[in-house]
């Protein structure tokens, strides 16, 4: 870790983490995987054993919390079932997303399953739960969820049961689920799944995946819950998906026909023809005919019908296309300052693939001159349009002449690696 390349790389990866919020940060075990993907020879021991010395004596590390809170342990028998939503990020499209992701788990095989969600709204929760219990391939029998408000109406307290929300009862009732809302302020009754999310999160989420779209996404977190399936469960010594099956046998079953989620609601436009939709002001399309109007809301998508019935207008819904940018300024701040740690960096990844081509030579030198000059772009350009207009972008002494220095690179022997149609984007998801 001292004598060669490893202990620095790591450094680097604390340092990037060091200035994310805590959910975000990679933990030890994603730290030693991601260098046996760069041939790392070393154990997982070492690499804890120079972060606990490094690290913690620089006092960068959040203190670990001391008081320790016993709780009663629970049995959990077959076909009951936690579920809590967490909220992580992928990247899409070179772009930031927050992904609110629900989260089921099965205390009694220690099984899991996630659903990627835009929010936390009713339609996106129930067309999770549809999502998850599909992905088991059974309903379970007892369903303990937190007081949230796509589900509850009012907790419970010590005069009055939970009240839960009339959409909600009904799609219970249509699957046959008994729904159990914890105590107000009492997570630990659902410890299993609030510990999941956390699992989730740091196995599936660290660092952001590079998506297509939440449909892929969705994919990508299924394949991730099933190879780990295939581990122990920590105390039976028994395989999850092993355990998982037995669990199934005791739930319930599918129903033949999926419960359709939907909200429905009387809207009125404006003197512009401007319905509200989720905050945000868009416009239908001859709206001003009518006095009214039924807007319908699926999980990701409307529809705006007149009262005769006709569509006249439908489009996903605003908080789909939300996304906020990658810091990029000050990321290539950090890279000009230590430019040997950018092919390492968690942020490389998610380059485009002409700058990303551009970045990755062997001369610290040049990589260092070619960091400076997306710095100068990136203050009027945002890291998409710069790799479309990459060519007329570039220096023309670069461009003009690649024979000038032995580390440049012949873009068009670059570009005829690839189809044209295929978006820088996703050819560096490809070569990830």
């Amino acid at each position: 870790m001292y004598e060669e390349k490893w202990g620095e790389i790591v450094i680097d990866w604390l340092v990037e983490d060091y200035a994310l919020k805590k959910k975000l940060r990679r933990n030890n075990t994603i730290l030693f995987k991601q260098l046996q993907k760069l041939d790392f020879p070393g154990s997982y021991r070492t690499v804890c054993n120079f972060i606990k010395e490094e690290w913690k004596e620089k006092k960068m590390l959040d203190e670990a919390d001391e008081w320790k809170v016993e709780y009663e342990r629970l049995t959990h028998p077959p076909a009951e079932a936690q579920v809590d939503f967490g909220i992580t990020e992928a990247i899409e499209d070179g772009k930031v997303k927050d992904i609110h992701c629900l989260v089921m788990s099965f205390p009694y095989s220690n099984g899991g399953f996630a659903v990627p969600l835009r929010a936390e709204n009713q339609e996106c929760f129930l067309e999770g739960l549809k999502v998850l219990f599909d992905e088991a391939g059974f309903v379970p029998r007892k369903l303990r969820l937190d007081n949230l408000p796509a589900a509850v109406v009012k907790a419970r307290s010590r005069n009055q049961e939970t009240i839960f929300t009339e959409a909600f009862q009904r799609f219970a009732s249509y699957y046959g689920f008994e729904a159990q809302a914890c105590n107000p302020r009492k997570g630990n009754e659902k410890g299993h799944v609030e510990n999941k999310v956390g699992y989730v999160r740091y196995n599936f989420f660290t660092p952001s995946p590079v998506i297509k779209d939440l449909i892929h996404l969705r994919e990508l977190l299924f394949e991730h819950s099933k190879q780990d399936h295939q581990r122990l469960h920590y105390k039976k010594k028994l395989v999850i998906v092993d355990l998982l099956e037995e669990e199934g046998k005791f739930g319930l079953a599918l129903p033949e026909v999926d419960y359709p989620v939907f909200k429905q609601s009387m809207v009125t436009a404006n003197k512009y023809g401007e319905v509200r939709i989720d905050g945000a002001l868009i416009h239908v399309p001859r709206s001003y005919h009518y006095s009214s109007l039924y807007l319908i809301l699926y999980w990701d998508h409307y529809k705006v019908v007149s009262t005769n019935g006709e569509l006249l207008s439908k489009g996903p819904r605003p908080y789909m296309n939300q996304t906020r940018e990658i810091p990029w300024q000050s990321i290539l701040k950090n890279w000009s300052w230590k430019p040997r740690s950018i092919v390492y960096s968690r942020y490389f990844p998610y380059l485009p693939g002409r700058i990303a081509h551009y970045l990755n030579i062997e001369s610290i030198t040049l990589r260092k001159e070619r960091v400076e000059w997306l710095l100068s772009l990136i203050l009027n350009h945002d890291m998409q349009e710069i790799d479309e207009r990459f060519y007329e972008l570039l220096p023309e002494e670069v461009y003009g002449d690649s024979t000038n220095h032995p580390y440049d690179v012949d873009w068009n022997i670059y570009d005829s690696l690839q189809p044209m149609n295929d978006s820088p984007a996703k050819e560096a998801v490809k070569h990830v």
